[in-house]
């Protein structure tokens, strides 16, 4: 069996991360008394979509770590691109909820499209260097 700790590591974290959006979103529901949709509430939609796009991300980026992992490229550049992901996807809500543009935002967002580019490029290595 492959030492697989990147793998591990990223996807606790990432269940982590989506329990922290999902009780973010939960705090606003009870306090303004939303049960279903939004409310109207602007931060509640904001939190919502926040979630939304983790869950839109995260498996992408989370089945190229594992992968990745599996077939033996763990070394510093998986780690980090790991991180950086998991870094830009903690900002990217913090800066979801601001007014406007906000710099936790714009460096979620470039983390992540940054992540998703490196994990596909190295993807697409390792299938050149196995097959190639």
């Amino acid at each position: 069996m492959e030492d697989m700790h990147i793998s591990l590591i990223s996807t606790a974290v990432s269940g982590l991360i989506a329990l922290w959006l999902g009780i973010r979103c939960g705090r606003v529901r009870m306090k303004e008394k939303v049960m279903h949709g939004d409310g109207g509430n602007v931060l509640l939609l904001r939190r919502m979509r926040a979630q939304s796009n983790f869950t839109e991300y995260a498996p992408f980026a989370l089945a190229m770590i594992i992968v990745l992992d599996l077939t033996g490229h763990d070394g510093w550049l998986l780690g980090l691109t790991a991180l950086s992901f998991l870094i830009g996807r903690v900002l990217h809500p913090l800066g979801m909820d601001a007014e406007g543009e906000h710099w936790g935002r714009m460096i979620g967002t470039l983390l992540t499209m940054l992540t998703l580019i490196v994990l596909s490029g190295m993807a697409l290595v390792a299938v050149y260097q196995q097959f190639g």
